[in-house]
């Protein structure tokens, strides 16, 4: 299959750099309005074709990946949704819940269009759906050093959605309210799932880059990193003892068997797996828009300091969910 990529920035060179690499693609056509980036390609790219306009990359693929600026969303998709072409949109689907609601709306039940919640695809995320079934306390943490590649969006749908996006697809869900506080570039957000506080943090002032889920249940705690894609369970302890004045505890710690793997080569191959097979890809439009209502909310609770809460029968992303790959 000849896909190609649009939007040759830092998530554009991963994008093309994978599909390199797989077996199932076979020409690559490249669209970015930045001389600098035909420059680099042809340097640095021997199997790649830069594309004049993005007119002229539709009529050379059978799919397409849009990693343009997020203001850019909207207007690239639209115009690769009315030339039919199956597309892949980097997160977040567009940079507001009216344009998201417009694109959904444009698209055909036939057309296979998915969006790069790329979390979704990390290996630890289908083992911890097998081990958590009823969470008693939830935490993510997603820090970053400031960069300054991000455009157009705020913490919240430049980090956070990544962990409401897994949050609401990772849990059943019957109810749900929220309060958070926070600002463009630091912010928490406490949801009460089913009785269930779950506490997301995200900061891109941070000096160090933290990705880290930690759950606990009535028996066990689990504990998980993104990036090393490492899982532990702590099992209660079996013993207490009272030595002296001191108290001390015996523990047991598991690791997680992980198949690791690079989450973007998973996405894409799924994805080129769900063009060719006429099939819906994992992190559907639709979920990709409730994932937006949920930072439109938590930017209103911020601008109110976080006094707004909203209780509903359930969560937005109930009524769409989908099992994680595997």
């Amino acid at each position: 299959m000849d896909v190609g990529v649009i939007g040759c920035g830092m998530m554009g060179k991963n994008h093309l750099r994978v599909y390199s690499e797989l077996k199932s693609v076979d020409q690559i056509y490249v669209y970015d309005p930045d001389p600098k980036s035909e420059k680099f390609l042809s340097s640095h790219c021997e199997a790649v074709t830069f594309c004049p306009t993005i007119e002229n990359l539709i009529e050379n693929v059978g799919a397409a990946s849009i990693c343009v600026p997020t203001p850019y969303h909207f207007a690239v998709a639209k115009q690769m949704i009315e030339a039919r072409i199956p597309i892949l949109i980097e997160k977040p689907i567009c940079q507001t819940v009216k344009e998201a609601e417009e694109l959904v709306n444009l698209i055909p039940n036939d057309l296979t269009v998915g969006v790069g919640h790329i979390e979704r695809f990390n290996p630890i995320i289908p083992e911890l759906a097998q081990i958590i079934k009823r969470p008693l306390y939830i935490e993510i943490n997603r820090h970053n050093p400031g960069s300054s590649r991000i455009v157009g969006t705020s913490i919240i749908e430049d980090l956070m959605i990544h962990d409401i996006d897994l949050l609401f697809n990772l849990f059943p869900i019957k109810s749900w309210g929220l309060s958070c506080s926070g600002g463009n570039d630091v912010a928490t957000a406490l949801f009460t799932i089913n009785d269930c506080p779950a506490i997301l943090t995200a900061s891109r002032k941070s000096s160090k880059k933290v990705r880290r889920i930690y759950i606990e249940e009535e028996f066990f705690t689990v504990e998980g990193d993104f990036m090393a894609q490492e899982l532990y369970i702590h099992r209660k302890p079996g013993r207490f003892v009272i030595e002296g004045e001191r108290y001390s505890q015996e523990t047991t710690i598991e690791k997680v068997q992980v198949n690791k793997s690079e989450p973007l080569k998973k996405e894409l191959k799924t994805f080129i797996r769900a063009v060719r097979d006429r099939t819906k890809f994992p992190v559907t439009p639709g979920q990709a828009l409730n994932n937006m209502i949920l930072c439109e909310q938590i930017h209103t609770g911020m601008a109110r300091r976080g006094q707004v809460q909203w209780p509903v029968a359930s969560g937005p992303a109930a009524a769409d969910r989908s099992t994680f790959p595997t």
